[in-house]
């Protein structure tokens, strides 16, 4: 149910429809436009529409709300998110690239991408500390030790950092040095970790399954939002289907679809929905094209020698490039990177 109030309505107006639906046990959730303050209210549906609530002082309208996903639906949010990750902001306008190797390897690896990112233009670094693989015998990150090069990568450069976490007992420690957590397509409906990460407050970046519908994903979304982050972003990593020409199947449909229905930013990641290096370039300014909010693709010094997917990885020289054609093409689409 989302009630919505009057222009120019007081505080102590809103406190009143708070205070009435916690007085039934409901959660109500606001979200403050410009001129108008929205109240989501979640519990029992006949408790809250047995309350008065279209009476209330300061009450506009109540508008029930059919979809599942209530929090990070448009009918609650009409204005789309900016979601602040240090100095680089996802939403708007902007079309923000996050960039970097698939795992840190090294510091001299890690340092060298960071530069070299920051060089060509991109606004967070990304690497990966914990690695969940498929096989149990593939590199599996450097854990806390990786977390400090990615810090001493941030405080080289200045880029703000963003890398997995793959397990609950690891929320605090990512915490303390990533300045925005990253839950992967394995992790997408581990409901558990969605809702410890709900309870901090630095920026999510949420990447659909790889078998995942798009309500499941906006579903999953809404568990980190009810817990009070309100910071999520999603990604478009690629689904699974019977084609086996790329790693997985890119669907560019689901940004607009996503912005459509949802006000959280949403970004593309080629990079794990290809696994080809040489087409990157080329979806990456489809997903601009169709309104996504950025990308995030790995690049590595030598993808040859990577310890992670460097056959999805771009050399410097090639991330460079890609960066050049996003800088030409966005003004076309009134974007700015």
């Amino acid at each position: 149910m989302m009630i919505v109030m009057k222009d120019g309505a007081t505080e102590e107006q809103v406190e009143g429809v708070v205070e009435k639906l916690h007085s039934i046990g409901a959660e109500a959730h606001l979200s403050r436009g410009e001129f108008k303050t929205i109240i989501g209210a979640v519990g029992d549906r006949e408790k809250i529409s047995e309350i008065p609530l279209a009476v209330l002082s300061g009450v506009e309208s109540v508008i029930p709300v059919m979809k599942p996903f209530k929090l990070v639906s448009r009918e609650f949010h009409p204005e789309g998110t900016v979601v602040k990750v240090g100095g680089a902001e996802l939403g708007g306008k902007k079309f923000t690239v996050i960039a970097g190797p698939c795992a840190v390897e090294s510091e001299e690896q890690v340092v060298a991408a960071a530069k070299a990112a920051k060089a060509a233009g991109a606004h967070i670094l990304r690497g990966g500390a914990f690695k969940p693989r498929t096989s149990p015998y593939s590199f599996q990150g450097l854990g806390e030790e990786g977390l400090k090069l990615l810090a001493l990568a941030r405080d080289i450069t200045g880029l703000p950092v963003v890398t997995e976490i793959v397990d609950v007992r690891h929320v605090d420690l990512v915490t303390e040095y990533a300045d925005m957590l990253q839950v992967g397509a394995r992790n997408m409906q581990n409901f558990l970790l969605l809702r410890e990460i709900g309870l901090q407050q630095k920026p999510v970046m949420l990447k659909r399954g790889m078998s995942s519908t798009i309500e499941e994903m906006l579903m999953a979304a809404e568990y980190i939002v009810r817990g009070g982050n309100k910071n999520v972003v999603l990604c478009e990593r690629g689904i699974r289907t019977f084609e086996t020409a790329t790693r997985n199947t890119l669907d560019l449909s689901a940004i607009p679809l996503v912005k459509g229905t949802s006000h959280l930013p949403i970004i593309v990641d080629p990079s794990h929905a290809t696994g080809k290096r040489e087409i990157i370039a080329a979806l990456s300014m489809g997903a601009m094209a169709v309104g996504a909010d950025g990308i995030m693709v790995e690049m590595h010094p030598d993808p040859r020698a990577a310890l992670c997917d460097g056959a999805q990885s771009l050399d410097f020289s090639q991330f460079e490039n890609l960066m050049a054609d996003l800088t030409n093409l966005a003004p076309t689409l009134g974007r700015t990177l």
